[in-house]
């Protein structure tokens, strides 16, 4: 059912999101934007979600997006305003496919970007121009047990009992299995709908090495990406090559194959990072010796993308409760972003983009 949502010209709203990944940081900007107060909620201690960096003593590693391609024009807009800023920088430019039979150079025409000098410069840029704004508060580290309806609003409670509010509305942009804890209680469609997006799990390898790896034949030695015909894995990205991380020395992130990342999602991560090392070694020549290893080891992403593309774009019922991210279209930034953008013009035109429950 289409029901009035809110206008910031007529009257003053407050509306919490939970989640600072990108879609929940594109729909709180876009609130933001137009004067609607938000509160800002996300369990992990920074912003970012599956665009977040791995800090380690002697190099960055982007273990979730790697990249980002733009199809849609409101995307473009806001990625060539990033560009301006510079918190985002084309990238890679030369790739290949590997397999332990051969490479060959890949490009199929596509421009891609990532953050610089991290994945999470892009998401970092959004959560602190909202956190500059004074109608928006961001509680990072707050991770959302439960919510509770008044009369005429919600709570919103965290899992040290405090409880948060009141708010008119409420955005999830967490993972459709996180979410559904939340609105279970709520509302059977909202619920439903989770339950429905099932996801896919991933593995994230990386290794720190003192030197570069090996040069190969026929190989720009520059390579940036690499996509891999393995059981195990099926992504390499060398992260010192990317915009602004060139002091940092040789570190790759192996992003493992889906398949083989639920079989083995409960192993330990240390046995995980040897096995996407091992696969690493296997797609250079047998007479290749890679370089000393510094540091290696293996992130678990439980909800990594969505299993099926989706027909909405985001989901609201009519007392308050919303739902967007990348698992409400088909998995990519972009999706992401589009979600929680798309989700926001609606709430504040009182038109759909997607679909109400």
């Amino acid at each position: 059912m289409t029901t009035p949502l809110l206008s910031p010209h007529t009257e003053s709203h407050s509306i919490a999101i939970i989640g600072a990944g990108l879609s929940g940081l594109a729909c709180g900007q876009a609130l933001a934007s137009s004067g609607v107060a938000i509160s800002l909620f996300d369990k992990a201690r920074g912003p970012g979600g599956r665009m977040s960096s791995k800090q380690r003593p002697s190099a960055t590693l982007d273990l979730g997006a790697q990249a980002f391609s733009v199809r849609d024009p409101d995307f473009q807009c806001a990625v060539d305003q990033w560009l301006s800023i510079g918190c985002v920088a084309p990238w890679p430019t030369r790739t290949y496919q590997a397999s332990s039979s051969g490479w060959q150079a890949h490009n199929d025409g596509q421009t891609r970007y990532t953050g610089a000098p991290r994945m999470s410069a892009l998401t970092r840029h959004l959560a602190d121009s909202l956190a500059a704004l004074p109608t928006t508060q961001t509680y990072m580290g707050t991770a959302i047990a439960a919510l509770e309806r008044t009369p005429t609003a919600w709570q919103l409670v965290d899992d040290n009992g405090t409880a948060h509010g009141p708010f008119d509305y409420v955005v999830i942009s967490a993972p459709p299995p996180q979410a559904q804890a939340l609105v279970a209680p709520w509302d059977d469609d909202l619920a439903a709908a989770c339950q429905a997006r099932q996801q896919r799990a991933c593995w994230a390898g990386w290794a720190i090495f003192e030197q570069p790896l090996p040069r190969l034949t026929e190989v720009d030695h520059a390579w940036q990406m690499a996509r891999v015909d393995h059981p195990a894995l099926r992504l390499i990205s060398r992260n010192q090559t990317k915009p602004g991380r060139d002091d940092q020395p040789e570190s790759v992130s192996l992003l493992a194959q889906l398949d083989w990342s639920e079989i083995n999602l409960e192993q330990p991560a240390a046995v995980i990072a040897e096995q996407l090392f091992a696969a690493l070694k296997s797609v250079f020549p047998a007479s290749a010796t890679l370089p000393r290893v510094i540091e290696t080891g293996a992130h678990r992403w439980r909800y990594s993308q969505p299993a099926t593309p989706c027909e909405y774009t985001f989901l609201y019922t009519a007392d308050g409760l919303a739902l967007c991210g990348d698992s409400f279209r088909d998995g990519r930034v972009e999706d992401a972003w589009l979600s929680g953008h798309h989700l926001a013009q609606a709430l504040l035109a009182k038109a759909l983009v997607g679909r109400s429950v």
